[in-house]
């Protein structure tokens, strides 16, 4: 077993950008992932986690030879130590999209077998990388504060100035006035009003029951907690947020894209890639309050249907409200696998639009979408590796990749989102 470095500090050669915010170095034969350095750099890092494999990580702590890309950091809780939020905090936005470019590509590379050049645009609304969030939920600590996570870490930082929100998101929030190991859910929403809401401390759920959730971290939380209550402290339990001319009203917790540019933006590559007409159907799987549906129902017309499936009972029931409207549209409420196996949607939908979680569809839903016989799969991922994993799975399917879009919806973080255009 290899020395435990933890806590060691050495000079090391930057290299290539990793997934996960990292940059890849290498000492005395070991592969080290260094948080907060850039490529090329020349750097002094200290080792905060080794577990005597053939990796261990490290931040950078100081920076002996600066890559051109460095700036001061636009974080100011994100450096060594730090909050786990703002992984590229100190990199201009060319480099930072460069990096998740070349990031994309390799796990496409790795993952599919797809040697493919990556571009990643960026979202409207970004502006200089800071203020883009709509939404952030941020943890309370056990004197009662909120926070972000230290990067991997229990350990919560109560500092209340990341920049990714407005810094009006905060006002009010700091101080132990929240119950301890609970959650707050802030928003910004399209109207401009700012809604906050304790989420509780999860409960021991009951064997087998499942609770809905979208997302990453907290799909994970809600599948493996029972019922939470929540308590409206600042505006209301619902917010208004907008696509086009369409308006939703939907829960405070429940799912919306981050970036306020990003709705529009995968409604516009949805519309341009779904290549249905009148009559047609489609399915949007995933399809939490209806965004893509509205988009899909308005190419099919009055005469076609789409099919949304939406394990969230909250979100079907706020997306039937949006879309009233438009009868072609039917919502479904059940996990997307059961619906699939059970095949009770409309058959032969001449396109599939579907919006995983974050650890993606898998090879189940993959091969269910392949034999309803479409042709055509616009599949969004928020994780280059699973997404690369998925579209592996197209390919060994039938599918070629009919075109291919990666978006910096999370700048000054080392996520980035992607869609591909799948064809039989």
């Amino acid at each position: 077993m290899s020395e435990n470095w933890t806590g060691q500090t050495f000079e090391a050669e930057l290299g290539k950008p990793g997934h996960g915010g990292f940059v890849v170095a290498r000492h005395e034969g070991r592969v080290v992932f260094v948080r907060h350095g850039l490529p090329g750099e020349r750097a002094l890092v200290r080792v905060t986690e080794d577990k005597g494999g053939s990796f261990a990580r490290a931040d950078a702590v100081s920076i002996l030879e600066a890559s051109p890309h460095r700036i001061d950091p636009t974080c100011p809780i994100a450096g060594p130590g730090g909050a786990g939020c703002c992984d590229y905090s100190h990199a201009d936005l060319q480099i930072q999209r460069e990096m998740k470019s070349l990031v994309v590509a390799e796990q496409l590379q790795r993952l599919a077998g797809v040697e493919r050049d990556v571009q990643v645009e960026e979202l409207p609304g970004t502006g200089d990388g800071t203020g883009w969030r709509t939404r952030v939920r941020l943890a309370v600590d056990r004197n009662g504060e909120a926070g972000y996570h230290a990067f991997r870490s229990n350990r919560i930082v109560t500092d209340l100035r990341c920049t990714q929100i407005e810094e009006r998101a905060y006002d009010g929030l700091a101080g132990d006035q929240w119950s301890p190991g609970s959650e707050l859910q802030v928003v910004l929403d399209a109207a401009g009003a700012r809604h906050v809401v304790e989420i509780s401390a999860p409960t021991i759920a009951k064997a087998g029951r499942r609770a809905p959730g979208r997302r990453g971290a907290t799909a994970r939380r809600a599948a493996s907690s029972g019922p939470r209550k929540t308590r409206v402290a600042i505006g209301n339990d619902t917010v208004r947020e907008r696509v086009g001319t369409r308006e939703w009203e939907l829960s405070a917790t429940g799912f919306w894209q981050a970036h306020r540019g990003a709705a529009q933006a995968y409604s516009e590559v949805v519309r341009d890639w779904s290549g249905v007409g009148s009559g047609a159907t489609a399915w949007d799987l995933y399809g939490g309050v209806g965004v893509f549906a509205a988009v899909l129902a308005d190419l099919v017309g009055p005469d076609g249907v789409v099919e949304s499936v939406e394990l969230s009972a909250r979100a079907t029931s706020d997306g039937r409200a949006a879309l009233s409207d438009l009868e072609q549209v039917r919502f479904h409420t059940d996990r997307v696998e059961k619906i699939l196996a059970s095949a009770s949607l409309s058959a032969a939908p001449s396109v599939i639009v579907l919006d995983p979680p974050r650890a993606g569809a898998g090879r189940p839903v993959v091969e269910a979408i392949a034999s309803t016989g479409t042709d055509r799969v616009i599949h969004i991922g928020c994780d280059p590796a699973s997404f690369g994993r998925d579209i592996g799975l197209y390919l060994e399917q039938g599918f070629r990749i009919g075109g291919l879009r990666a978006f910096d919806a999370f700048p000054q973080t080392h996520h980035v989102e992607c869609i591909a255009l799948l064809e039989r």
